[in-house]
């Protein structure tokens, strides 16, 4: 049996960034177990590949979540990435912070340390800035000496830019950068991308730690127990190989770290026998530490998108075909630009649902391309562009829950989308602001007509309907081990990311976040990641920033 000062179990965005920060201690030894295999797979680092990837069960968990009222009985996809790297090897390249008052929600709940000012250095810690005029963005809020290059798309394309002129002409303004002072605004997206590849937190982190001898990644390596002795995590257990692969323990010295995201680390807690009491025994799973809120809390963002058809421009979904598409191919293998360079969204605008609110709650996505069934991994056969628009931080929240006591079976995912009145509120501002956006006077030379949900669909119930009928997730899993301080019931692990009542056991990833930051989420896991680094090595955090009010 060997045995680590530390064991990771994860090597997505999290367990990525944590090998590379623990390992940089040549007195520590750090083991990193994934399920997934390497990151080999080519479509994995071109950024069009995402639609591959998406549903390839070699480099994804393939995951679904639970038919509910709003989704109108339908199981919604639910991809996790299932790789080195994880999801951040198979997402949409989008490098989104969310706002000030995401994070210092967090401080005010009681978790001391993770305002926005102490969170600030850490995702400056993160990213080399790299702006579309060779600049490095404003200093106080961007980092230039990171290991993820964050660059601008350099894409243009008549309908974006139309889209872009409509947004102003609605009263939304361009904003040079949605991650810096304010986040409200209409611009071109900002993505992890370099010269056409992504760049994933395996390739910007743990491939160049890799090199290191007190650093040992192990692949196709499942997860299976949590092994305890009394109320101290001391290893893992885990099949080398899958479900019918060799069984293999490893120990840890100082800590075990969970850094499997919102599904994965709230599972093998609970089949490790550490969970909600009544779950646990329904499984018969032996009770070893009861913590009600394993599993619960979970939330993601819920999209409707409208379709419109295209005239007088070329869209994507006929660069994608025939002999357009070999040209394509032929431009990215010799410059590393055009549509295989794209990633799924190309324009973003953050705005209000209502002028009276405080904040803004709404994020809308576009892009000049369509897609069956709303779904981001088959074109439309027709000149087509999207919009699609959701409630940036939901009141929804479900859960994740081991089905058996089996490692290997999938668990009950069910997020409850638009299961609060609230978020259809929102929701619903969203979708009618989403349409005026599609109908303005500058896109209205490319507009033809609009075939999701259709002119037909005017009232309320009827955008409502739609949603139901093709909503989707926008991949934002997160909370289901929630950072809360002890007077909190659903608490799982407190402001150091330690698992409440046991020792050397944290979680590092999505699941911590105690509310939804009004954002995509890899930049705040990375920037978690970052933080939790520090706190295990025992390090002082970074200075926080001094921000003005």
């Amino acid at each position: 049996m060997e045995t680590f000062d530390y064991v990771i179990v994860g090597a997505g965005s999290a367990g990525s960034v944590l090998a590379n920060r623990l390992s940089e201690d040549p007195a520590v030894t750090v083991c990193v177990l994934e399920a997934g295999p390497r990151d080999w797979h080519p479509f994995i680092h071109i950024p069009a590949g995402f639609m591959y990837t998406l549903v390839d069960p070699r480099v994804n968990w393939l995951y679904k979540s639970e038919p509910s009222e709003w989704t109108g009985g339908r199981a919604i996809a639910a991809p996790r990435g299932k790789t080195l790297g994880g999801s951040s090897s198979i997402n949409g390249h989008i490098y989104n912070r969310g706002q000030r008052l995401d994070f210092d929600g967090w401080a005010q709940r009681g978790n001391r340390g993770w305002g926005y000012a102490d969170a600030l250095p850490y995702f400056r810690r993160t990213e080399r800035r790299l702006t579309i005029d060779g600049g490095r963005g404003e200093e106080l809020f961007r980092g230039c000496e990171g290991n993820l290059p964050v660059t601008d798309l350099d894409w243009r394309d008549p309908l974006c830019e139309a889209f872009i002129e409509g947004a102003v002409q609605m009263g939304i303004p361009r904003n040079q950068d949605y991650n810096g002072a304010q986040q409200a605004g209409v611009s071109y997206v900002q993505r992890i991308i370099e010269n056409g590849r992504r760049k994933s937190a395996a390739r910007g982190y743990l491939h160049p730690a890799m090199s290191r001898t007190n650093l040992v990644v192990r692949t196709k390596a499942h997860a299976t127990e949590i092994v305890l002795e009394g109320k101290r995590a001391v290893g893992v257990r885990y099949r080398s190989g899958g479900r019918n692969g060799v069984p293999v323990e490893v120990r840890a010295r100082r800590e075990v770290i969970l850094s499997g995201g919102a599904v994965n680390s709230p599972q093998l807690l609970q089949v490790s026998g550490i969970g909600p009491a009544p779950l646990l025994k329904s499984l018969g799973i032996e009770v070893k530490h009861a913590l009600a809120g394993v599993g619960e809390n979970l939330r993601d963002h819920y999209a409707p998108r409208f379709v419109a058809r295209v005239k007088n421009a070329t869209t994507i979904n006929e660069r994608s075909k025939g002999l357009r598409l070999v040209g394509e191919v032929l431009k990215y293998a010799m410059t590393r630009k055009g549509i295989l360079a794209l990633n799924p969204t190309l324009v973003y605008v953050f705005w209000k649902s209502d002028e009276h609110v405080d904040n803004y709650d709404l994020q809308f996505t576009f892009t000049p391309a369509s897609y069956k069934e709303g779904v981001q991994s088959t074109l439309d056969d027709f000149p087509g562009m999207t919009i699609a628009s959701w409630q940036q931080r939901p009141d929804s929240t479900g859960y994740v829950r081991a089905r058996s006591a089996d490692p290997f079976e999938h668990p009950v995912i069910q997020p409850n989308y638009l299961a609060a009145e609230s978020d259809r509120r929102v929701l619903l501002a969203g979708m009618k602001i989403a349409r005026r956006l599609l109908m303005s006077k500058p896109l209205s030379q490319y507009y033809d007509r609009e075939e999701f949900p259709g002119p037909q669909a005017k009232s309320d119930d009827d955008l409502l309907a739609a949603a139901k009928q093709r909503g989707t997730t926008t991949f934002h899993l997160m909370g289901t081990c929630r950072m809360a301080p002890d007077s909190d019931p659903t608490a799982v692990v407190d402001a150091e990311l330690r698992v409440r009542g046991l020792d050397a056991l944290r979680v590092v990833d999505a699941s911590i976040m105690p509310t939804m930051p009004s954002a995509n989420l890899n930049a705040s896991v990375l920037m978690i990641a970052e933080k939790a680094a520090d706190m295990i090595r025992g390090k002082p955090p970074l200075e926080a920033a001094v921000l003005k009010e």
